[in-house]
Protein backbone atom coordinates (compact mmCIF):
# COMPACT_ATOMS: atom_id res chain seq x y z
CA UNK A 1 0.00 0.00 0.00
CA UNK A 2 1.04 3.80 -0.66
CA UNK A 3 2.45 5.02 2.35
CA UNK A 4 2.00 8.70 0.61
CA UNK A 5 -0.83 8.71 -1.55
CA UNK A 6 -1.20 11.83 -4.19
CA UNK A 7 -4.92 12.96 -4.58
CA UNK A 8 -6.85 15.41 -6.68
CA UNK A 9 -10.31 16.21 -6.29
CA UNK A 10 -12.24 17.93 -9.00
CA UNK A 11 -15.82 18.93 -8.15
CA UNK A 12 -18.34 20.90 -9.67
CA UNK A 13 -17.83 24.76 -8.53
CA UNK A 14 -19.77 27.85 -9.10
CA UNK A 15 -20.41 30.93 -7.66
CA UNK A 16 -23.90 29.08 -6.75
CA UNK A 17 -23.89 25.85 -4.94
CA UNK A 18 -21.43 24.15 -2.93
CA UNK A 19 -22.26 20.93 -1.96
CA UNK A 20 -19.84 19.05 -4.34
CA UNK A 21 -17.08 20.90 -2.75
CA UNK A 22 -18.02 20.66 0.52
CA UNK A 23 -18.03 16.38 -0.49
CA UNK A 24 -15.01 15.94 -1.52
CA UNK A 25 -13.46 18.22 1.41
CA UNK A 26 -15.26 15.95 3.87
CA UNK A 27 -13.43 12.75 1.74
CA UNK A 28 -10.41 14.75 1.49
CA UNK A 29 -10.26 15.03 5.43
CA UNK A 30 -11.19 11.67 5.98
CA UNK A 31 -8.34 10.79 3.97
CA UNK A 32 -6.06 12.79 5.03
CA UNK A 33 -6.64 11.47 8.83
CA UNK A 34 -6.12 7.88 8.03
CA UNK A 35 -3.09 8.22 6.12
CA UNK A 36 -1.29 11.35 7.16
CA UNK A 37 1.47 11.67 4.26
CA UNK A 38 -1.22 11.99 1.72
CA UNK A 39 -0.68 14.87 -0.81
CA UNK A 40 -4.16 17.01 -1.59
CA UNK A 41 -4.96 18.99 -4.58
CA UNK A 42 -7.85 20.64 -5.76
CA UNK A 43 -9.00 22.01 -9.40
CA UNK A 44 -11.85 24.76 -8.09
CA UNK A 45 -13.53 27.56 -10.04
CA UNK A 46 -11.73 30.56 -9.21
CA UNK A 47 -15.45 32.57 -9.44
CA UNK A 48 -16.53 30.00 -6.49
CA UNK A 49 -16.09 32.44 -3.09
CA UNK A 50 -14.94 29.66 -1.09
CA UNK A 51 -11.86 29.38 -2.97
CA UNK A 52 -9.56 30.88 -0.34
CA UNK A 53 -10.93 29.12 2.33
CA UNK A 54 -10.15 25.60 0.95
CA UNK A 55 -7.22 24.19 3.41
CA UNK A 56 -5.64 22.36 0.18
CA UNK A 57 -3.35 22.78 -2.58
CA UNK A 58 -5.97 24.64 -5.18
CA UNK A 59 -5.39 25.09 -8.11
CA UNK A 60 -7.78 27.70 -10.23
CA UNK A 61 -9.41 27.57 -13.22
CA UNK A 62 -11.88 30.29 -15.09
CA UNK A 63 -15.07 27.60 -15.23
CA UNK A 64 -16.28 24.46 -13.86
CA UNK A 65 -13.79 21.75 -14.34
CA UNK A 66 -15.64 20.32 -16.92
CA UNK A 67 -15.76 22.68 -19.17
CA UNK A 68 -11.99 23.29 -18.54
CA UNK A 69 -10.75 19.42 -20.23
CA UNK A 70 -7.38 21.12 -21.12
CA UNK A 71 -6.69 22.36 -18.32
CA UNK A 72 -7.47 19.83 -15.86
CA UNK A 73 -5.65 17.24 -18.35
CA UNK A 74 -2.95 19.13 -17.90
CA UNK A 75 -2.97 19.44 -14.15
CA UNK A 76 -3.30 15.82 -13.75
CA UNK A 77 0.07 14.94 -16.28
CA UNK A 78 1.90 17.66 -13.71
CA UNK A 79 0.51 16.30 -10.53
CA UNK A 80 0.68 12.71 -11.94
CA UNK A 81 -1.84 11.68 -8.38
CA UNK A 82 -2.85 8.46 -7.99
CA UNK A 83 -6.51 8.63 -7.34
CA UNK A 84 -8.84 11.28 -8.81
CA UNK A 85 -11.90 12.09 -8.02
CA UNK A 86 -14.68 13.52 -9.83
CA UNK A 87 -17.36 14.83 -7.96
CA UNK A 88 -20.11 15.17 -10.23
CA UNK A 89 -18.05 16.88 -13.08
CA UNK A 90 -15.72 15.42 -15.37
CA UNK A 91 -15.81 14.99 -19.63
CA UNK A 92 -15.15 11.55 -20.81
CA UNK A 93 -11.71 12.87 -21.91
CA UNK A 94 -10.70 14.03 -18.78
CA UNK A 95 -11.65 10.42 -16.99
CA UNK A 96 -9.81 8.91 -19.84
CA UNK A 97 -6.02 10.61 -19.07
CA UNK A 98 -6.22 10.21 -15.68
CA UNK A 99 -6.64 6.41 -16.04
CA UNK A 100 -4.54 6.35 -18.85
CA UNK A 101 -1.64 8.43 -16.80
CA UNK A 102 -2.45 5.08 -14.10
CA UNK A 103 -4.92 7.14 -11.36
CA UNK A 104 -7.15 5.14 -10.09
CA UNK A 105 -10.15 7.17 -11.08
CA UNK A 106 -13.41 7.76 -9.03
CA UNK A 107 -16.89 9.34 -10.16
CA UNK A 108 -19.47 10.50 -7.86
CA UNK A 109 -22.97 10.91 -9.36
CA UNK A 110 -25.84 12.35 -7.40
CA UNK A 111 -28.62 12.42 -9.23
CA UNK A 112 -30.20 9.74 -11.89
CA UNK A 113 -28.79 11.45 -14.77
CA UNK A 114 -24.97 11.62 -13.87
CA UNK A 115 -25.57 8.09 -12.85
CA UNK A 116 -26.58 7.14 -16.42
CA UNK A 117 -23.88 9.30 -17.99
CA UNK A 118 -21.27 7.69 -15.38
CA UNK A 119 -22.67 4.14 -16.73
CA UNK A 120 -21.81 4.86 -20.53
CA UNK A 121 -19.54 2.40 -22.17
CA UNK A 122 -16.88 4.81 -23.22
CA UNK A 123 -16.59 6.38 -19.26
CA UNK A 124 -17.81 3.41 -17.59
CA UNK A 125 -14.25 1.63 -19.15
CA UNK A 126 -12.25 4.61 -17.94
CA UNK A 127 -13.72 4.45 -14.27
CA UNK A 128 -12.69 2.49 -11.69
CA UNK A 129 -15.15 3.00 -8.64
CA UNK A 130 -18.21 5.10 -9.42
CA UNK A 131 -20.25 5.88 -6.37
CA UNK A 132 -23.78 6.60 -5.76
CA UNK A 133 -24.05 9.60 -3.17
CA UNK A 134 -27.90 9.22 -2.71
CA UNK A 135 -30.04 6.18 -1.29
CA UNK A 136 -31.59 3.76 -3.11
CA UNK A 137 -35.00 4.61 -2.24
CA UNK A 138 -33.92 7.96 -3.31
CA UNK A 139 -32.64 7.48 -7.05
CA UNK A 140 -34.14 4.06 -7.43
CA UNK A 141 -32.27 1.14 -8.25
CA UNK A 142 -30.30 0.51 -11.98
CA UNK A 143 -32.20 -0.85 -14.70
CA UNK A 144 -31.52 -4.60 -16.12
CA UNK A 145 -30.70 -3.14 -19.53
CA UNK A 146 -27.93 -0.98 -17.12
CA UNK A 147 -26.72 -3.81 -15.41
CA UNK A 148 -26.48 -6.17 -18.26
CA UNK A 149 -24.13 -3.77 -20.26
CA UNK A 150 -21.93 -3.54 -17.51
CA UNK A 151 -21.52 -6.84 -16.88
CA UNK A 152 -21.12 -7.28 -20.79
CA UNK A 153 -18.17 -5.09 -20.31
CA UNK A 154 -16.90 -6.63 -17.20
CA UNK A 155 -17.22 -3.15 -15.20
CA UNK A 156 -18.55 -3.36 -11.28
CA UNK A 157 -21.60 -2.11 -10.81
CA UNK A 158 -21.84 1.73 -8.98
CA UNK A 159 -21.75 1.66 -5.36
CA UNK A 160 -24.56 3.08 -3.30
CA UNK A 161 -22.63 5.36 -0.94
CA UNK A 162 -25.51 7.28 0.72
CA UNK A 163 -24.66 11.30 2.14
CA UNK A 164 -21.06 11.56 2.55
CA UNK A 165 -20.56 13.30 6.34
CA UNK A 166 -18.75 13.49 8.91
CA UNK A 167 -20.09 12.09 12.69
CA UNK A 168 -21.08 13.37 14.96
CA UNK A 169 -19.38 13.59 18.45
CA UNK A 170 -20.16 14.03 21.97
CA UNK A 171 -17.39 16.35 22.65
CA UNK A 172 -17.91 18.26 19.70
CA UNK A 173 -21.65 18.76 20.29
CA UNK A 174 -20.89 20.05 23.92
CA UNK A 175 -18.67 22.96 22.87
CA UNK A 176 -21.18 24.25 20.46
CA UNK A 177 -23.82 24.15 22.61
CA UNK A 178 -22.05 26.11 25.18
CA UNK A 179 -20.55 28.72 22.05
CA UNK A 180 -24.49 28.73 21.14
CA UNK A 181 -26.23 28.87 24.03
CA UNK A 182 -28.03 26.08 23.11
CA UNK A 183 -29.29 22.68 24.25
CA UNK A 184 -29.91 19.31 22.85
CA UNK A 185 -33.17 19.18 21.11
CA UNK A 186 -34.36 22.68 22.60
CA UNK A 187 -32.93 24.22 19.10
CA UNK A 188 -34.41 24.01 15.43
CA UNK A 189 -31.95 24.65 13.01
CA UNK A 190 -31.99 25.96 9.37
CA UNK A 191 -30.09 26.06 6.00
CA UNK A 192 -30.94 27.13 2.66
CA UNK A 193 -27.48 25.32 1.28
CA UNK A 194 -24.87 27.66 -0.15
CA UNK A 195 -26.20 31.19 0.69
CA UNK A 196 -26.16 31.90 -3.23
CA UNK A 197 -29.65 30.68 -3.76
CA UNK A 198 -32.44 32.54 -5.02
CA UNK A 199 -36.23 31.95 -4.40
CA UNK A 200 -38.77 34.49 -5.90
CA UNK A 201 -36.28 37.11 -7.25
CA UNK A 202 -34.99 36.85 -3.52
CA UNK A 203 -32.08 35.23 -1.63
CA UNK A 204 -33.45 32.15 -0.55
CA UNK A 205 -31.24 32.54 3.18
CA UNK A 206 -33.55 35.75 3.75
CA UNK A 207 -36.79 33.84 3.22
CA UNK A 208 -35.15 31.01 5.86
CA UNK A 209 -33.88 33.51 7.90
CA UNK A 210 -37.62 35.63 8.47
CA UNK A 211 -38.94 31.98 9.17
CA UNK A 212 -36.92 31.07 11.79
CA UNK A 213 -37.66 34.42 13.41
CA UNK A 214 -41.70 34.07 12.67
CA UNK A 215 -40.92 30.61 14.36
CA UNK A 216 -38.88 31.95 17.70
CA UNK A 217 -42.01 34.37 18.25
CA UNK A 218 -44.96 32.02 18.24
CA UNK A 219 -42.50 29.38 20.08
CA UNK A 220 -39.78 30.38 21.73
CA UNK A 221 -37.75 27.70 20.73
CA UNK A 222 -33.88 28.82 19.46
CA UNK A 223 -33.52 29.32 15.76
CA UNK A 224 -30.29 28.90 14.47
CA UNK A 225 -29.84 29.99 10.58
CA UNK A 226 -26.82 28.91 8.90
CA UNK A 227 -26.15 31.85 5.89
CA UNK A 228 -23.61 30.01 3.84
CA UNK A 229 -20.51 30.58 2.46
CA UNK A 230 -21.94 32.12 -1.02
CA UNK A 231 -24.43 34.61 1.00
CA UNK A 232 -23.47 37.75 -0.45
CA UNK A 233 -24.47 39.97 2.36
CA UNK A 234 -23.72 41.25 5.76
CA UNK A 235 -25.89 38.70 8.07
CA UNK A 236 -28.68 40.22 9.84
CA UNK A 237 -29.29 40.90 12.85
CA UNK A 238 -32.60 39.52 14.27
CA UNK A 239 -34.08 38.68 17.55
CA UNK A 240 -34.75 35.13 18.07
CA UNK A 241 -32.17 33.84 15.20
CA UNK A 242 -28.36 33.27 16.00
CA UNK A 243 -27.08 33.76 12.63
CA UNK A 244 -24.48 32.40 11.47
CA UNK A 245 -22.10 32.32 8.15
CA UNK A 246 -20.90 28.82 7.96
CA UNK A 247 -19.91 26.34 9.46
CA UNK A 248 -17.79 22.81 9.40
CA UNK A 249 -19.20 20.22 8.25
CA UNK A 250 -18.84 17.96 11.18
CA UNK A 251 -20.32 21.68 13.36
CA UNK A 252 -23.09 21.04 10.88
CA UNK A 253 -23.25 17.84 11.45
CA UNK A 254 -23.67 18.05 15.28
CA UNK A 255 -25.58 20.72 15.51
CA UNK A 256 -27.94 19.19 12.93
CA UNK A 257 -27.66 16.09 14.77
CA UNK A 258 -28.84 17.87 18.50
CA UNK A 259 -31.60 19.57 17.06
CA UNK A 260 -35.20 19.19 17.91
CA UNK A 261 -35.65 19.51 13.46
CA UNK A 262 -34.07 21.27 10.82
CA UNK A 263 -35.26 23.41 8.06
CA UNK A 264 -33.52 22.74 4.95
CA UNK A 265 -33.14 23.22 1.39
CA UNK A 266 -32.87 19.94 -1.07
CA UNK A 267 -29.60 19.16 -0.94
CA UNK A 268 -27.31 17.15 0.50
CA UNK A 269 -27.94 18.12 4.15
CA UNK A 270 -31.34 16.95 3.80
CA UNK A 271 -30.66 13.32 3.49
CA UNK A 272 -27.47 14.12 6.03
CA UNK A 273 -30.70 14.60 8.37
CA UNK A 274 -32.53 11.62 7.01
CA UNK A 275 -29.92 9.59 8.13
CA UNK A 276 -29.29 11.44 11.47
CA UNK A 277 -33.05 10.97 12.03
CA UNK A 278 -33.51 14.74 12.77
CA UNK A 279 -37.28 15.82 11.93
CA UNK A 280 -36.87 18.25 8.54
CA UNK A 281 -39.06 20.73 6.72
CA UNK A 282 -37.58 20.62 2.96
CA UNK A 283 -37.61 23.48 0.86
CA UNK A 284 -36.45 23.38 -2.64
CA UNK A 285 -34.20 25.99 -3.77
CA UNK A 286 -32.82 24.56 -7.44
CA UNK A 287 -33.95 22.71 -9.71
CA UNK A 288 -32.26 19.43 -8.80
CA UNK A 289 -34.17 19.36 -5.58
CA UNK A 290 -38.07 18.92 -6.34
CA UNK A 291 -37.36 15.54 -7.37
CA UNK A 292 -35.48 14.17 -4.50
CA UNK A 293 -37.57 16.04 -1.84
CA UNK A 294 -40.51 14.40 -3.48
CA UNK A 295 -39.22 11.03 -3.50
CA UNK A 296 -38.21 11.64 0.54
CA UNK A 297 -42.36 12.88 1.01
CA UNK A 298 -43.21 9.62 -0.95
CA UNK A 299 -41.03 7.82 2.08
CA UNK A 300 -42.77 9.84 5.11
CA UNK A 301 -39.13 10.64 5.91
CA UNK A 302 -39.76 14.57 5.99
CA UNK A 303 -42.06 17.07 5.17
CA UNK A 304 -42.18 19.95 2.60
CA UNK A 305 -43.74 23.23 0.80
CA UNK A 306 -43.41 25.63 -1.24
CA UNK A 307 -40.60 28.57 -1.13
CA UNK A 308 -43.45 30.92 0.03
CA UNK A 309 -43.31 32.36 3.40
CA UNK A 310 -46.75 31.61 4.69
CA UNK A 311 -46.14 27.78 3.68
CA UNK A 312 -42.97 27.88 5.23
CA UNK A 313 -44.32 29.02 8.49
CA UNK A 314 -47.73 26.87 8.69
CA UNK A 315 -45.48 23.70 8.05
CA UNK A 316 -42.17 24.47 10.00
CA UNK A 317 -45.12 25.03 13.04
CA UNK A 318 -46.28 21.56 11.88
CA UNK A 319 -42.94 20.30 12.36
CA UNK A 320 -42.06 20.95 15.86
CA UNK A 321 -45.89 19.23 16.92
CA UNK A 322 -45.51 15.69 19.17
CA UNK A 323 -47.16 13.43 16.84
CA UNK A 324 -45.36 14.91 13.64
CA UNK A 325 -41.92 14.40 15.28
CA UNK A 326 -42.93 10.76 16.40
CA UNK A 327 -44.60 9.76 13.00
CA UNK A 328 -41.16 11.03 11.17
CA UNK A 329 -38.55 9.19 13.42
CA UNK A 330 -40.75 6.52 12.77
CA UNK A 331 -40.09 6.42 9.68
CA UNK A 332 -36.62 7.16 9.22
CA UNK A 333 -35.84 4.33 11.55
CA UNK A 334 -37.27 1.98 9.33
CA UNK A 335 -35.08 3.55 6.10
CA UNK A 336 -31.99 2.61 4.78
CA UNK A 337 -29.69 5.93 4.87
CA UNK A 338 -26.58 5.60 6.14
CA UNK A 339 -23.69 7.72 6.41
CA UNK A 340 -21.22 6.97 3.25
CA UNK A 341 -18.12 7.92 4.36
CA UNK A 342 -16.99 4.63 6.05
CA UNK A 343 -18.01 3.13 2.71
CA UNK A 344 -16.05 5.76 0.70
CA UNK A 345 -13.06 4.99 2.80
CA UNK A 346 -13.02 1.38 2.29
CA UNK A 347 -13.60 1.80 -1.06
CA UNK A 348 -10.29 4.06 -1.58
CA UNK A 349 -8.11 1.96 0.47
CA UNK A 350 -9.24 -0.92 -2.00
CA UNK A 351 -7.95 1.14 -4.96
CA UNK A 352 -4.78 2.47 -3.37
CA UNK A 353 -4.24 -1.36 -2.70
CA UNK A 354 -4.24 -1.87 -6.36
CA UNK A 355 -1.54 0.62 -7.18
Amino acid sequence: MLSAPKFLFVPVSSAEGVGEYMRSKIIADEVLRRWPKSQISFALNRQAPYVKQCPYSTYLLDDTPTKKIKEVNQLVSELEPDVVVFDAAGRKAQLKHAHKLGAKVIFISQHRRKRTRGMKIGRALVTDSHWVVQPEFVIGDISRIERLKLEMINVALPLFTGSIFTHPNARGQELLYRKYELKPRQYLIYSAGSGGHLANDRLAADLFAEVAQAIYKKTAIASVMVFGPNYPNLLPKMDGVIAIEQLSNDEFINLLDGAKGAVLSGGDTLLQAIALNTPTLAVAVSKDQPARIKKCVSQSVILSCATHFDEMLNAGLSLIEEKTICRLKASMGGCSSLNGLDIAMDEIERLINQT
